[in-house]
């Protein structure tokens, strides 16, 4: 074999094997947005046990595990562990009951289209998000069949923004970080991503401007678009 066909063909097998083959999503700001529900039971929550919550304290608890939003509501008031899992149940008590209002309506304008259409392009769908209620919100808005992998806060131990959510729903979808594009709308989940490996797409204006590609949201984008401005 010729020295330049060789090299042209490792370079092949390199382009191939570092081109997109999945894209994950997280679920609240992406999906769907279920930050209105999450405010009001965490607001509700708060009330009762007489703590101040605004809804620019509600910002700060964007695509972080329920722990980190407890801690960041109680903006450093000391709670010892049974209390603390005392009160995350009942706020996910609230939550689970605002839930019963999400209908396949809730998606996000495009998402149904874009998520058809990155399967009809031969793409890997996954969901990455810290909620625990992920499953059930997919099942609400009928879209559990359109993913062939969910992580959610229960897949493992360290949430956002570490990386480890990410790269277990690569692992499930037989992807490396290489081959895949995150699409986040909270600055915790774009930094699990960049450090992950993976490529990114920040969407909205919460704090995602070091994503490699940002948009308003999915609606605005197409697959091609996507493949193209990665790798």
């Amino acid at each position: 074999m010729c020295s330049f066909c060789y090299i042209t063909e490792v370079l092949e097998d390199q382009r191939v094997a570092t081109s997109i083959k999945a894209f994950i999503f997280d679920l609240d700001g992406v999906i769907t947005d279920t930050a209105e529900f999450h405010y009001l039971a965490w607001k509700q929550l708060a009330e009762e046990e007489g703590i101040s919550f605004t809804r620019e304290d509600n910002e700060q608890l964007r695509g972080v595990s329920r722990r980190e939003s407890l801690n960041r509501m109680l903006k450093g008031r000391p709670i010892d562990d049974v209390t603390a899992n005392l009160w995350m149940e009942r706020k996910n008590v609230y939550y689970k009951e605002f839930l019963h209002q999400i209908t396949p309506d809730h998606a996000l304008p495009g998402v149904p289209h874009f998520l058809t259409a990155a399967r009809n392009a031969g793409i890997l769908i996954g969901l990455g998000s810290a909620s625990k209620n992920a499953r059930d919100v997919l099942e609400r808005l009928e879209l559990r069949n359109a993913f062939d992998a969910v992580g959610d806060g229960y897949s493992v131990v360290n949430s956002k923004p570490a990386a480890d959510l990410f790269i277990w729903v690569a692992g499930r979808l037989n992807v490396t970080p290489q081959q895949a594009v995150v699409f986040e709308d909270a600055e915790a989940g774009v930094e699990a991503a960049l450090t992950g490996g993976f490529w990114t797409v920040g969407i909205g204006s919460a704090n995602v401007q070091k994503a490699h590609l940002l948009t308003d949201g999915i609606g605005s984008l197409n697959v091609e678009t996507v493949i193209s401005r990665m790798g």
